[in-house]
């Protein structure tokens, strides 16, 4: 009778330190798939109306020359939605009005070969993805270099946002996919932020 209950308590006290152990399983695992970053893609449609860089710093030509500031504005639109000639009509409207999911705004400095370049970096830049209609609700920022090479992804650092992005940080790549009727560029853009 003895040897029953030990047995029933061993048992008992075995079942138990697996139900721990496979709720702790559980808990981790859940915690651990609540901290997978959202990744964010998009792309990205300039409208080359809304350039403005300095005309103090240009070549012969006009366009811009390396340290030339400039600001510039476009589209986000869903990620596909872009090849390399589309997204903004010549007149700086945007061509797929209603699959418009923000704005992108972008400032920095050509460089190196800048206005010229036709491949390898050619702008250090800030870039401001707004998400949505509200300003400043849903926002990510990114800072880094921006490549002429069409086709060719480059890493650039995640700076912050405000909403659900308030405590972004982490990484993001952006690839030329070539430019648009507006002679502006299209970019496609996927942001990795640390969470």
């Amino acid at each position: 009778m003895n040897n029953n209950r030990t047995t029933f308590k061993w048992i008992g006290g075995l079942i138990f330190i697996v139900i721990v152990a496979a709720v702790g399983a559980l808990s981790y695992a859940s915690i651990a798939q609540a901290k997978q970053p959202e990744v964010i893609e998009f792309d990205v449609a300039e409208d080359m109306h809304r350039f403005i860089f300095d005309q103090d710093v240009v070549y012969e030509d006009g366009y811009p020359a390396d340290g030339s500031s400039f600001i510039t504005r476009g589209y986000l639109y869903p990620v596909g939605t872009l090849n390399d000639s589309n997204g903004v009509n010549p007149d700086g409207s945007p061509e797929f009005p209603d699959r418009v999911i923000g704005e992108w705004i972008c400032q920095g400095y050509m460089i190196n070969d800048a206005g010229h370049a036709t491949e390898g970096v050619w702008v250090f830049s800030t870039q401001f993805f707004q998400f949505g209609n509200e300003p400043g609700a849903e926002t990510i920022t990114t800072l880094g270099y921006e490549l002429a090479d069409v086709g060719e992804a480059i890493s650039r650092a995640i700076t912050g946002g405000t909403g659900k992005y308030n405590d972004a940080r982490g990484e993001s790549q952006q690839t030329l996919l070539g430019l648009n009727a507006s002679e502006g560029v299209n970019i496609r853009v996927k942001l990795m932020p640390n969470k």
